[in-house]
């Protein structure tokens, strides 16, 4: 019996914790029962654990006998525990040495928990083990090779869904008494032990989802019992093994996921017992033989995603007891064979991605099947209606039915309606005409609806409504006319509204913004009119709306997604107005009142008047001398405000033709007091300001425009040329004190990598910044407008990204966050040295709200770190960060941070780290570098961008760190594992 001294050390540690231990070893000591030795391994193994259910509270110390606490089962005769279960306790640490105890031992299950740590290989020590399942848990470490040495009488052993890494220990094939091996979701690596073929007795191995590597050897027709064998999901290489016959009572095989290749070969015709057959995503080809036919036990036969070819078998008619069969993404050819209508046990079947021809075969209506994909072949014909074929209860239970991309024709069935079941309808990229029947809205299970790219015309059915569980519905390229029916808003789970490149008329329904699940609307190409409701501003998902090419007018909705909308989202609209389309609305005029000249009374009818008819012409007169005064003030009014937006409009010419100078070496200069002229001071030089006047009027000389205003180009008297920045009035409704004290902040802020402003020009009508003049252009131009072979060289690009970063430290250096660093923002000077310009300008706001902050820099989409989101956490350096990370990636890769293709909306950072982890980054970097680029430099920059991406800010690295870090790129043999 053990003694004190043997505790572990852990709990001669923590004596305060272990003096019920204590207590019950002196207890032992005194009984001398062997019985309690399973108490003591018990209680000690609880010690080890972490129990926040209070699962194992029935386990007390004080007691005499285990045999009643939870998950422990004894021997009625012995009284020793010979099973200990405890699955799904919720328990954690580590499985200790207290286990060791329970001598009598068969069975111990300690599946799905989160146990660490490695297997403990004493286990080996319980002679009496029969089963043991550590599955479902947090293990890692390799498998000991102990535990099979001396197993005894294991049977099973199941260490499925670990961290397990390593070799399969090669003592496993000593285990002659194992009949079931899952080391399955594993890290396991190496080859298969070659006397795992020699386990007699083993009914069931699986090694699924791990690392393994090698040919299946030959050998494993040695394993007369074998019932089920998976090795899915590895490295396995070489051809299938042809002996397998010897494995006669196998029911299921799944090798799929591996390297395999060649053809089947025939020995699996002799798996006359063999339920599930599963090969797919190998690389394995051929033409599939007629004896598939005759394993007539099969449920489940997949071969998809292999390269087999030639006419699927007519013998697969045979397979009476077929429930599944998959032979997507092969190369099949010719048609289906109708010898299928005798698998009435089928319920899927998928043949999608094959060259299959011939006619869209109407037998499948007349099977139970809940899944029919036929996409991506060459099925032509007509989809007959369910009236006209031998149907019953099947109607109710397809699910999936998905055709396109074929060459089917005529009309959607009338009764397609009958379908309740039906989940997925897909019939897009067919050549399908008539119209969309009435009934689709009785399919009340339909999810996905896709008729897009035929020839269907007359209107969307009102009836669509019906169609209460639809989250996708894609209706474009087709010749729709009609209006978008208002019944639409009944689809509350809509994400996806496609209706694009149809001939739909009318108004956007304002229904349409009642569908708050909205994610996805696309109504663009249409001959939609009216303008658009005000609420879609409040659907709080909207990621993409494109109404462009239409006939839409008005004032775009203000507010949330709009705030950030692209132009080409609704470009061609020319009556649409608002900053995305850079068209400012008119005012609203009341209407003057227009009175008739000849309302007065004609002298010769007013003499025939009745003595009533004269009280109701004064009355007559009254209201027309009311409505005369009431025009006159309107029209008073209007003219007052013409001659005021004249007289601005003036003074701001004026003021720009004859400032009144003020210039000083310092910030202290003393402009003018004339009344009549603005404040001009220029932060150094004296230069004649006058000569450029004409900029602010001439449309030719802007350079550009942005969430804060226009810029222009001009010239100074003595010939330098300046950039001017005329101010949206409406943005800054600061005082001018204010305005000025900001203003003079950002005059100090000086840096080669940064765009001088040299000056500033207050009236209260008009606000100018002047900055030096970058003749380079923007890095926008250059990455995404260059001409032929001119483009930035890979050491270009680099010198940009490094000069930018530094321009962000040093702003970061004086208490400035930049706020709307893009692309378009970075200038190139005649040097090819960046220029990061409009820095700051959200100090010019009357406060940093994040909405004004987000509609006034909407351009820089794709740069705006993810926090300008969430009104909870802080605004900080980390921002400008975020948008250096987009504009690192922009620069590498030479695509825009965010891009708008035919269907999907692609955000480069994420693109990016997609391929990062598929491990085809390299793909990812611009192609007209041509391979005129280092990867040692390319891919760490690239990872650097990602990193500076990050959607939590503490985890973005400062740019004091982020110049560090590109000096190490620049020498990848000193610095590349930083970023690794």
């Amino acid at each position: 019996m053990s003694s004190v001294s043997q505790i572990p050390t852990t709990f001669r540690r923590n004596k305060e914790e272990c003096h019920g231990l204590v207590r019950v070893l002196s207890l032992l000591s005194c009984l001398g029962s062997t019985l309690n030795d399973d108490v003591l391994g018990l209680i000690v193994f609880k010690a080890d654990l972490q129990d926040p259910k209070a699962n194992l509270i029935s386990w007390n110390e004080d007691d005499n006998s285990c045999c009643t606490w939870v998950g422990v089962k004894c021997n009625p005769i012995t009284n020793r525990v010979y099973e200990l279960v405890l699955d799904g306790f919720s328990l954690s640490g580590r499985i200790g040495r207290g286990i060791l105890q329970l001598q009598f031992l068969t069975k111990l299950s300690l599946s799905n928990n989160n146990f660490t740590g490695s297997i403990n290989p004493s286990l080996a020590h319980l002679e009496s083990l029969q089963v043991i399942d550590l599955s479902d848990n947090n293990l890692s470490g390799p498998i000991p090779d102990e535990i099979f040495q001396q197993c005894g009488s294991l049977r099973e052993i199941s260490l499925a869904r670990n961290k397990l890494s390593g070799q399969i220990p090669d003592s496993l094939s000593s285990c002659s008494t194992l009949a079931a091996v899952n080391f399955s979701s594993n890290q396991l690596s190496g080859p298969l032990p070659t006397g795992i073929w020699s386990l007699n007795g083993l009914g069931s191995l699986d090694l699924s989802d791990n690392l393994l590597e090698g040919e299946i050897s030959k050998g494993i027709d040695g394993l007369h019992n074998l019932t089920e064998i998976s090795l899915r999901n590895n490295r396995f290489t070489g051809q299938l093994p042809d002996n397998i016959e010897g494995c006669l009572l196998l029911k299921l095989l799944d090798f799929s996921k591996n390297s395999l290749s060649g053809k089947l070969p025939d020995s699996l015709q002799k798996l006359t017992m063999c339920s599930s057959l599963s090969l797919h995503g190998n690389s394995l080809m051929g033409e599939l033989p007629e004896w598939i036919g005759e394993m007539r036990s099969l449920e489940t036969l997949d071969l998809s995603a292999n390269g087999f070819s030639g006419r699927i078998p007519v013998s697969l008619g045979n397979l009476k007891l077929l429930k599944v069969v998959n032979f997507s993404k092969n190369v099949f050819t010719g048609s289906l064979p109708d010898s299928m209508i005798n698998c009435k046990s089928l319920l899927a079947m998928d043949f999608s991605q094959n060259l299959l021809t011939g006619n869209f075969p109407a037998w499948t209506f007349t099977l139970r099947l809940q899944k029919i994909p036929l996409s991506k072949n060459r099925l032509v014909g007509i989809i007959e209606h369910p009236s006209s074929t031998s149907m019953d209860a099947s109607y109710q239970n397809l699910q999936v039915l998905d055709l396109s991309n074929n060459a089917i024709s005529g009309e959607i069935p009338f009764e397609i309606g009958v379908f309740s079941s039906l989940r997925l309808f897909n019939m897009s990229r067919n050549s399908l005409g008539g119209v969309i029947p009435a009934s689709v809205g009785e399919l009340k299970a339909i999810c996905v609806l896709d008729l897009s790219s035929n020839r269907l015309n007359g209107s969307i059915p009102s009836e669509i409504g019906g169609a209460v569980s639809l989250k996708e519905l894609r209706l474009d390229n087709n010749f729709l006319a009609g209006k978008i029916p208002t019944q639409i808003e009944k689809c509350s789970s809509l994400t996806s509204l496609i209706l694009s490149q149809n001939n739909l008329i009318g108004p956007i329904p304002a229904a349409i913004a009642n569908l708050i699940n909205l994610q996805t609307v696309d109504l663009s190409l249409n001959n939609l009119t009216g303008s658009l409701p005000k609420q879609l501003a409040n659907l709080p998902h909207l990621l993409f709306f494109n109404v462009s090419y239409n006939h839409l007018q008005g004032e775009l909705p203000a507010g949330s997604f709009f705030n950030t909308i692209t132009p080409s989202s609704v470009s061609g609209n020319p009556s649409l107005c608002g900053s995305a389309v850079n068209r400012s609305c008119p005012a609203i005029v009341p209407k003057p009142i227009v009175l008739n000249p000849n309302s007065s009374s004609d002298s010769s009818v007013a003499g025939s008047f009745s003595p009533n008819l004269r009280h109701k012409k004064i009355i007559l007169s009254i209201s027309a001398l009311i409505a005369i005064g009431a025009a006159a003030f309107i029209a008073l009014g209007v003219v007052s405000v013409t001659v005021l937006n004249f007289r601005v409009r003036s003074s701001t010419s004026r003021s720009a033709a004859t400032l009144t100078l003020s210039v000083g070496d310092d910030f202290s200069s003393s402009p003018t007091s004339d009344a009549n002229s603005g404040k001009l001071v220029m932060f150094s030089g004296d230069p004649d300001f006058s000569a450029g006047a004409h900029a602010l009027l001439n449309k030719d000389c802007e350079l550009g425009r942005g969430g804060f205003g226009a810029v222009y180009r001009t010239v100074l008297q003595d010939g330098r040329p300046v950039a001017i920045k005329k101010l949206t009035v409406s943005s800054l409704v600061k005082s001018q004190e204010d305005f000025e004290r900001e203003v003079k902040k950002l005059g100090k802020i000086q840096h080669p990598n940064l765009v001088a402003l040299e000056g500033y020009y207050w009236t209260p009508s008009l606000q100018l910044l002047i900055y030096e003049f970058v003749s380079g252009g923007s890095l926008y131009k250059h990455l995404h407008e260059g001409q032929g072979g001119n483009f930035l060289s890979w050491h270009e690009r680099f010198s940009i990204i490094v000069g930018t970063a530094k321009s962000l430290v040093h702003l970061h250096q004086k208490n400035t966050i930049h706020y709307n660093l893009k692309s378009s923002n970075v200038l190139i000077d005649s040097s090819g040295e960046p220029k990061v310009g409009d820095f700051g300008l959200a100090r010019l706001l009357p406060m940093l709200d994040r909405y004004v902050l987000s509609s006034k820099i909407q351009s820089a989409l794709g740069y705006m770190a993810p926090e300008f989101a969430c009104q909870t956490v802080k605004i900080t350096e980390k921002c400008d960060v975020y948008g250096f990370g987009v504009l690192l990636l922009e620069v590498v890769t030479g695509r825009q941070p965010v891009e708008y293709m035919e269907d999907d909306v692609v955000v480069l950072s994420d693109m990016v780290r997609g391929a990062l982890e598929e491990g085809k980054v390299e793909e990812c970097i611009d192609g007209r570098l041509q391979g005129n680029f280092p990867p040692e430099e390319a891919i760490p920059m690239i990872k650097l961008g990602l990193i500076c991406t990050s959607q939590v800010p503490s985890n973005r690295p400062d740019m004091g760190e982020v110049v560090n870090i590109l000096e190490l790129i620049r020498c990848p043999s000193d610095g590349q594992e930083e970023l690794e």
